[in-house]
């Protein structure tokens, strides 16, 4: 379903397009019961046709729907209409974390601020037993009063603890966003150059998943660049489960509690990885907020001139990791 401007969707009035993506369209639209602007994400008709598609919409709709937090996009309304579902969210003005990237990597203060808020929004997701598996600076947006909303939960999924069963529920082998069809042995699900390796192979997946996404952003924001390229999406398939982390991409100023924090974020074997977003947040909170004045002193050159304080890693750190 196409919409023009003037169109509607219910009491939805469409402005006009905002985008496209694997799951359908988005529009801005007015909503003239409450008179505020809207974004109402709608999936395709012939889709609709599709109970598996189907299901994975209405699915988003209740991973969304048990989400409030101040950094996850808010879900309004959902409906159906002319054959078409859609969901109704709060519309936000902005850019996407991804669109910011391609004028390059971002200053640290900068860095560390989306990073915290992106990690409190997966903490949140995660304690509710929601699993976003799709995270991607496509869905994150900077919003215009500054701060970062994660969205598109679309491949979210309840998690119900380390082992939680592979899902059953998509066949859409659209690239960049990938779902191998249900009848295979393993599941697909996600875009390729964020997936975790055990994505990326087909198994299970938890939270740990989002993890290791997290992880590939953060190095992106750090760096400028995707951590995992290929010419075909076999290839960045490939280069997630087996290519060498290249850690000398990272600019020589990094944190050493940063670049740590990402090691962990970036093992491939999910045990080894750092389980739990909150945590990802006090390290980056303590790297925000800087040094106390003996960690500062301690961070000074042998000659006596002055380094940026997290070329060393704090000491006595809190966080039981390291």
């Amino acid at each position: 379903m196409t919409l023009s401007p003037g169109s509607r969707l219910g009491p939805y009035e469409i402005v006009g397009p905002l985008g496209a993506g694997g799951m359908g369209e988005v529009y801005r639209a007015r909503d003239t019961r409450l008179g505020r602007d809207v974004a109402i994400k709608v999936l395709p008709a012939h889709l609709s046709t599709n109970p598996e598609v189907r299901a994975r919409f209405e699915r988003e709709a209740r991973a969304v729907s048990q989400l409030n937090h101040p950094h996850i996009c808010t879900l309004y309304d959902v409906g159906r209409e002319g054959g078409a579902d859609y969901l109704v969210m709060e519309h936000l003005d902005g850019e996407t974390l991804s669109a910011r990237l391609a004028r390059g990597a971002l200053p640290t203060p900068d860095l560390l601020q989306f990073a915290i808020e992106i990690a409190e929004a997966l903490d949140a997701a995660h304690r509710s037993g929601i699993v976003h598996r799709d995270l991607k600076p496509a869905n994150v947006k900077l919003a215009a009063d500054g701060t970062v909303k994660v969205l598109d939960f679309g491949l979210a999924k309840a998690w119900s603890g380390e082992a939680a069963a592979s899902d059953s529920s998509a066949d859409f082998s659209r690239s960049p966003t990938l779902a191998r069809s249900s009848t295979e042995a393993g599941l697909i699900l996600g875009t390729a150059a964020y997936m975790s390796p055990e994505q990326a192979r087909g198994k299970a997946v938890d939270k740990r998943a989002d993890i290791w996404a997290f992880g590939v952003v953060v190095f992106e924001m750090l760096t400028g660049r995707k951590l995992f390229e290929g010419e075909t999406v076999t290839d960045v398939l490939a280069a997630v489960v087996r290519q060498e982390i290249d850690w000398q991409a990272l600019p020589a100023a990094t944190p050493g509690l940063l670049r740590r924090l990402l090691k962990s974020c970036l093992e491939r074997d999910p045990r080894q990885r750092l389980h739990d977003a909150a945590d990802a947040r006090i390290v980056l909170d303590e790297l925000l907020r800087g040094p106390s004045p003996e960690e500062r002193a301690a961070s000074a050159s042998v000659a006596g001139r002055p380094r940026p304080w997290w070329v060393v890693a704090p000491v006595g750190s809190s966080c039981v990791l390291w």
